[in-house]
């Protein structure tokens, strides 16, 4: 083993793509439907998560275009349940959760802790193929007729028997749940026992300590979510009694069973983007994280506390008044350690060197979306108010806030930061930066409409509604528009700059993490010797001192 070297940036006019990298060491199909490579199952969930993510857009596009006109007058009743249920079943499922942990985490673990992959890389595979497998039966019940009982599977409608494919939509979320069990498994043991030397837990760059703690999330919460869908199925299939009050059974019991997965659930989509955050505010700002313990302790506090306030989501479902104070108080502390991020993000950028770079911008806007969606979080903690806007358009406004507005805004940092090391380009930064900017014009015309049409009154999954709700919905249509404006644009330019696009060389953010200190891309055993890790985090000290040093040799 030897010290790792930093590698300096090379002048644009002379830096090239090597010529052996994971993108080109192996060619042809099976060489990706086989292989071991961590980078390159990420680039295969990428792929999938984003067909599935056009297939959740386009039916948010109907039911946006269905919401312009008070009547229900562009399609059937029934329709439209189907739409709301495909729509939340498909970005929750097989967008929101899975991607930032399979694409990200997959890509970029191995490299930021210097190991040469995960530590079980054909359980990595088995992953994709689950996802995949799952995902096949969400696209069959698509296509056979849908479901109409909504993202959240609500008894007894889903088990009634109705005529949508219930089961099989169900068994689609039983099969990825294994998914993101295999890939939590991996990334605990990958963190624990394949880190460099010196790669001490305080030495791991923040997004480490995020993915950490969704892994944990996911080990311990999935299976609540997968033992749910069984018992939906069993109810469907053999008729025994479980969640249907004929029969003998309960359905609150359904709902603690799928809010105590899906809370903890909320926390696998937004914790990795914290992650990716941090890394964008240090490199960007040019300054070690603010309280580097505590927003790592933080990640974990959100761990644990999300499996503690499942039933805020039962305030109206006749829990008893002291479990609803209880589990009111506890959605407020939860609200801490998320706070304690974005303040110590905010004191990193104070007086820090601030580069208004695309990934800066995302970051920003994260900022934003992801704390008005969080303050309008403890007003539905709060009993009283919970009570007048469940079941509204202000819960679809807050959820859409944390998880698309923040969520999708960091995912979209991330993946402007790490595309450089991804495919050795650069794209436009012109045109990243004018499509964060819309994105974050578009989300808020969408659903800051929402908060005040769900403080009315106005309740959400209904086809139809009031014509004094109109003007609101037409500028949530309209905003609907630009977002999808700030969403294409990255898929056109993007896949571009894979070809025309500048090269970036080894590290064009000028960052302190090991995976910037390997080539752009990454060769399939990402180092050429393993590194050794000898400072800690975001130390741009170290960095300026080792980049003089290199070229004083």
């Amino acid at each position: 083993m030897s010290t790792s070297t930093l590698v300096t940036l090379p002048d644009q006019s002379t830096a090239k793509i090597p010529k052996v990298n994971f993108l080109n060491q192996e060619n042809g199909l099976l060489s990706w439907i086989l292989t071991l490579d961590h980078k390159r199952i990420a680039i295969l969930y990428l792929i999938t998560t984003v067909f599935f993510f056009m297939i959740g857009g386009a039916a948010a596009a109907v039911i946006r275009l269905e919401l312009l006109t008070p009547a229900g007058d562009l399609v059937a009743a029934d329709t439209y349940n189907k739409l709301f249920s495909i729509h939340g079943i498909i970005m929750v499922f097989f967008f929101l959760v899975p991607i930032a942990p399979a694409v990200l985490g997959n890509f970029l673990i191995p490299l930021m802790i210097g190991a040469r992959d995960v530590a079980l890389p054909r359980v990595n595979l088995l992953s994709w193929y689950l996802f995949v497998i799952g995902g096949c039966f969400e696209l069959y019940m698509i296509i056979f007729g849908g479901v109409d009982t909504g993202w959240t599977f609500t008894t007894p409608l889903s088990t009634h028997y109705v005529n949508t494919h219930v089961v099989g939509a169900a068994m689609g979320i039983f099969i990825a749940g294994f998914s993101s069990i295999l890939t939590g498994i991996n990334f605990i043991v990958t963190i624990h026992k394949m880190r460099a030397p010196g790669m001490t837990w305080f030495r791991l760059p923040l997004f480490i300590w995020s993915f950490y703690a969704t892994s944990i999330i996911f080990v311990l919460a999935t299976p609540v979510i997968a033992i749910a869908m069984v018992l939906i199925v069993l109810e469907r299939v053999v008729g025994i009694g479980v969640f249907d009050p004929a029969r003998g059974g309960d359905p609150i019991l359904f709902q603690h069973l799928f809010w105590f997965y899906s809370h903890p659930a909320v926390y696998v989509m937004i914790l990795p983007g914290m992650g990716v955050i941090s890394e964008v505010v240090s490199t960007f700002s040019r300054k070690r994280v603010f309280g580097y313990t505590a927003v790592a302790f933080s990640s974990v506090a959100i761990a644990v506390f999300s499996f503690f306030v499942w039933a805020h989501h039962m305030f109206i479902m006749g829990i008893s008044n002291y479990s609803a104070l209880v589990f009111s108080l506890m959605t407020m502390l939860v609200a801490v350690p998320s706070a304690i991020k974005v303040f110590n993000w905010s004191a990193t950028m104070y007086k820090g060197s601030i580069h208004f770079d695309t990934p800066m911008i995302y970051t920003l806007g994260f900022l934003g979306l992801f704390t008005i969606g969080g303050l309008t979080g403890v007003f539905l903690a709060t009993l009283g108010m919970d009570i007048h806007l469940t079941e509204t358009y202000f819960i679809v406004a807050h959820f859409h806030y944390v998880m698309v507005g923040g969520m999708v805004s960091a995912l979209m940092a991330g993946i402007h930061f790490w595309w450089p090391k991804i495919t050795g380009r650069m794209y436009p930064e012109s045109l990243g930066r004018l499509a964060a900017i819309i994105l974050f014009i578009g989300f808020n015309l969408t659903f800051f409409p929402q908060f005040i049409l769900g403080y009315l009154g106005m309740p959400r999954r209904y086809w139809s509604y009031p014509p004094e709700f109109q003007v609101l919905n037409v500028f949530s249509s309209a905003g609907a528009t630009i977002l999808a404006i700030g969403y294409l644009l990255p898929f056109l330019y993007l896949p571009w700059s894979i070809t025309y696009g500048e090269i970036a060389g080894s590290n064009p953010w000028k960052a302190t993490g090991l995976e910037w200190q390997t080539q752009s891309p990454p060769l399939m055993e990402n180092f050429p010797e393993i590194p050794i890790m000898d400072h800690e985090a975001y130390d741009y000290d170290w960095l300026e001192r080792h980049q003089q040093e290199v070229a004083s040799v």
